[in-house]
């Protein structure tokens, strides 16, 4: 997934390619020590990775986009061996993990700023390119999604994760023009939502926004990816090890804020059973709430704004059942491909 960031510490990654969301508040809720060996899952163009490193700790690092690996070979070469970087998603972590267990796992949720700028990635429906997507360049394109979906299917992934509010409307009008010509570009996609949808003056995006973002996260499964990263993380952190995740929209901050609920015996309890019910401490939570943006980072980086950061530090409890219930997700992948 990404990094909605770059590098940030020119001593260790060179000059500074983009600005990596929320950096001195991950820095402080994940503590990086020399001698720690902290998982970054989401590199993207390496900027907490780098800081990380120059904290003193090593880094083993993930990411699902075979650009993103590539682009990063100059900082492992430069990094003295404190960097391992590995072509994974993030859901795989426990595989790469030591054998001691993590002293940290930081996770950089969604789409980089970097697959953002490249037209022919195919996520922005500012810059024409073909309607692609996906994050780790294989599997099922948007367009297939579009193209191909049922109308009720496609209802339910504008409508729950794209957050749209005329879903309906935009699926039948995807229908009735694919019947007569598949759709092939953003543009062409994007052009069409805003017939049906036009923008009112008192608008703040634009009309394909939100489907755009259903159709994003549905093809790279990302809030299954990032459920399944959770437990991965669980089962791996050391007691005292620190999970951080940096969230994008309320989607995904819900499946973070449900998890430490769970994991810290915050839910399913009950004032008059409280020991038939009692839930074990698997994480002491950092903070009672979300960390966002600053006003000032926010002015200087637009892409921070939606951003929340949540945090967790390991108990001793043994690892919970990896229980996907406790998210209350809809089961899209029994229509997915």
């Amino acid at each position: 997934m990404s990094d909605h960031g770059g590098s940030v510490s020119e001593a260790v990654s060179g000059p500074v390619r983009h600005i990596p969301v929320l950096l001195p508040e991950v820095l402080q809720a994940l503590s990086p020590k020399a001698g720690q060996v902290i998982l970054d899952g989401t590199f993207g163009a390496g900027g907490y990775t780098s800081a990380i490193m120059a904290a003193g700790a090593d880094v083993i690092a993930l990411d699902r986009d075979p650009s993103a690996i590539a682009g990063g070979q100059a900082l492992v070469a430069s990094s003295g061996g404190k960097l391992s970087l590995i072509h994974s998603r993030f859901s795989d972590l426990a595989d790469h993990a030591p054998e001691g267990g993590l002293d940290g796992v930081v996770l950089d949720i969604g789409v980089s700023s970097m697959q953002i700028d490249e037209a022919e990635r195919g996520f922005s429906f500012q810059k024409n390119g073909p309607l692609d997507m996906r994050m780790s360049v294989d599997g099922p394109t948007a367009a297939d999604v579009v193209n191909h979906m049922k109308v009720g299917d496609l209802i339910r992934i504008f409508s729950f994760l794209g957050e749209e509010k005329q879903p309906g409307r935009i699926a039948h009008a995807i229908e009735k023009r694919r019947a007569e010509k598949p759709f092939e570009t953003t543009r062409d996609l994007a052009g069409l939502i805003e017939v049906v949808t036009p923008r009112k003056a008192k608008d703040k995006i634009h009309p394909a926004t939100r489907v755009f973002q259903g159709l994003r996260i549905f093809v790279n499964d990302e809030l299954g990816e990032l459920a399944r990263a959770l437990f991965a993380a669980e089962q791996v952190l050391k007691p005292g090890g620190r999970l951080v995740v940096v969230t994008f929209h309320s989607l995904e901050d819900r499946i973070v804020k449900k998890f430490f609920a769970d994991r810290s015996g915050k839910t399913g309890g009950s004032r008059h059973l409280p020991q038939a019910h009692e839930k074990p401490v698997i994480f002491e939570t950092v903070g009672k709430n979300a960390v966002a943006a600053s006003e000032a980072e926010a002015e200087a980086n637009p892409r921070a704004r939606s951003a929340k950061l949540r945090a967790g530090i390991r108990t001793t409890a043994p690892a919970g059942h990896a229980d996907l219930s406790i998210f209350d997700l809809p089961d899209l992948a029994k229509f997915r491909g």
